[in-house]
Order: C-alpha cells, then structure tokens, then sequence
C-alpha cells in the first residue's frame, strides 16, 4: 500500500513538473502589425483586456511612442502578455562577450520627452515667486541678453546668481462642466539670472528668451525646459476632464497640449497615461430589454508630463478622432 502510495505522489509530482515546464516553454503565436493596427486595438484582440496596452508600450523597446506602431512589425503573443520582436540587428553582436550582450540586450523604462512648451495651470491660491516690473531703459519688450529689473530682494531671500523661469498669464481657466476657474494658463517666455540684488529689488540679465517678455511677466525658480518623463504603470483608476487646450482651439489632435482636472492630490503623476474616451448612446429600437450602458468609446491617448496640486499638463500621443475640450479621461489600475 506505502509502495502504491509513493508512486501515486511521485505521479502527481512529475505532472506538476511537467505542466510547469510546459508553461514556461509557452510557444507564441506570431503576429504581423498591419495598417490600422493600436495598441489598445491589439490588446482587445488577443488578451481580451484593451486596458492592456500601457503595459505593450511600457515594456516594448520597439514603440518608442505609443502611437508609432507601424506595418511589418512582429507580435510574439502569449496567453498572458504580448511582446514586439526587436527589430534585425537590434541584439547583441553574435562576437561581443556576454556580460556585454547581457548589458545591450536590458530592457530600459519607456520614456516621453517633454519640449518646455507645454505651459501648465496657475491654480487658485498659487502665487508666483516674483515679477518683472521694469524694462532697460523703459523698453517695451525684452529679450535674450537684455537687462530687466524684479521684485525679488534680499528680503525674499534672492541672491546674485539665483536663476528664474519667465512665464505669461494667458487668461482664466474655468472647468467645462461646472464653470468653476481652476486657475490661469501661463506660458514659458525664457529664463533669466539674478546680476545685483538690492533689499526689495534686482537687476538680472535674460539669458534665454523663447517669446517676447514684457513687464508683468511673473517669475518661478529655475525649472528645466525639457525634461524625460518615464512612463509610470497606474496603480489606481482615476476619471477627470480635459478643461483646457494649450491653444485654445475646441478641437484638438495628436501632439496638442491640454490641462486636466486631475493633479497630485487625485493621485496623477508624471508619465501615467489616460484614454480619452465618450459614452456611446443606446439604441433602444433593437435591444430586446433596457440598454443603460454600452462599452465607452475610445478616441485616442494622453500622457501626463507635470502636475500641480489639482491640474496636470499632458500631451496626446494618440488619437482616432477628433479631441476636443470637455472630452472625459480615464486611467486604469493595472490588473
């Protein structure tokens, strides 16, 4: 009976081993990139779960956009994840030692790069850390290498040398469903440096300028203008809105710049990315009982590239149709 016992549990064993080994020798099915093909699209089609598709790009040296994709390139398609075949020549020469084939072939975290252009939202109660409240001999308008004079002194603590980013007030932002004001839109004009500083006030030189810069203009510390975003998994859901466009045009695409209702307190950050999405409408003329909801739909992506206490700048990376301000976002948690 011991000896009928032993085998069975050594069967059973050998069955774990074996059904283990075939997972991990799991073969993929290959799939070609075809016209027309996105991420989410591909991640609907073969895992059945199109929130999947952050983790394609995030994980896939081959896109380094989410929305560059493009004909010819290979899935490899498993039952739990896809990957993209790097292409021909990406790997590790056949000659180099391993330990240097093992360093070329790491993955690296997806990234997005920022221009500096982007502006962000000036949120209620923020205030800036000085102004420019004169020109060089009464000027107009200012540019690189030009003097200017500010508010900032010793008794804020300024010091020569100290370095600032200029930025404009672009007017008032209120949100398109309550008409709240969240806060002004400000654009980066150039950046300047501290030369002499006084109790209240300071000369400074204007060492870069990206538009023209005029009195008024209001000035934070020193921030780079572009910066390497990396793209960030999502650990929570989070629904918000998109209240504003850099340019103020209703209808926006690919490569636009638009703030969000959702910033550091809502829990967004840096890199994380969003579907933009809108509720499709029953028909009820061909549904045998009540319809209350359909599957949202989804017209492109947005990565988010800095973020305020209550806003965030983001930019679209993605879009199938036309994006326009008030559109919903969504974020999903990683499941």
């Amino acid at each position: 009976m011991k000896r009928i016992f032993s085998l069975a549990l050594l069967f059973l064993c050998l069955a774990g081993t074996a059904q283990l080994a075939a997972a991990e020798q799991e073969q993929p099915t290959i799939y070609t990139i075809v016209p027309g093909d996105t991420l989410w699209g591909l991640s609907q089609r073969f895992l059945k779960d199109p929130y999947y598709w952050p983790n394609l790009w995030a994980n896939n040296q081959a896109i380094g956009n989410p929305h560059f994709i493009y004909p010819g390139q290979r899935l490899r398609i498993y039952s739990d994840r896809i990957e993209i075949e790097p292409a021909p020549g990406a790997s590790a020469s056949k000659q180099a030692p391993a330990a240097e084939a093992a360093r070329e072939e790491a993955p690296q975290a997806a990234v997005f790069n920022t221009t500096g252009s982007e502006g962000f939202l000036l949120e209620n109660g923020a205030n800036p850390a000085g102004l420019i409240i004169s020109l060089h001999q009464n000027r107009e308008m200012a540019g690189t290498d030009d003097i200017v004079y500010t508010d900032l002194g010793l008794d804020q603590g300024a010091s020569a040398g100290d370095r600032y980013s200029i930025f404009k007030k672009i007017g008032a932002v209120s949100h398109p469903l309550t008409n709240v004001i969240l806060g002004q839109q400000v654009m980066p004009l150039g950046e300047l440096q501290l030369s002499e500083v006084e109790e209240k006030a300071s000369k400074a030189i204007i060492t870069k300028s990206y538009q023209e810069i005029s009195a008024g203009s209001f000035l934070l510390p020193y921030r780079d203008r572009k910066v390497t975003v990396p793209l960030k998994s999502s650990d929570r859901d989070l629904v918000g809105y998109i209240v504003q466009t850099q340019t103020g045009n209703t209808a926006i695409a690919v490569n636009d710049v638009v703030f969000l209702d959702l910033g550091k307190a809502q829990g967004a950050q840096p890199g994380n990315m969003f579907y933009i999405v809108r509720d499709v409408t029953p028909d009820q003329r061909y549904a045998n009982t009540r319809i209350e909801k359909l599957p949202v739909e989804v017209v492109g992506a947005l990565v988010v590239v800095s973020t305020g206490l209550n806003s965030s700048t983001a930019v679209i990376v993605k879009s199938v149709d036309t994006v326009y301000r008030g559109d919903r976002v969504e974020m999903r948690k990683n499941r």
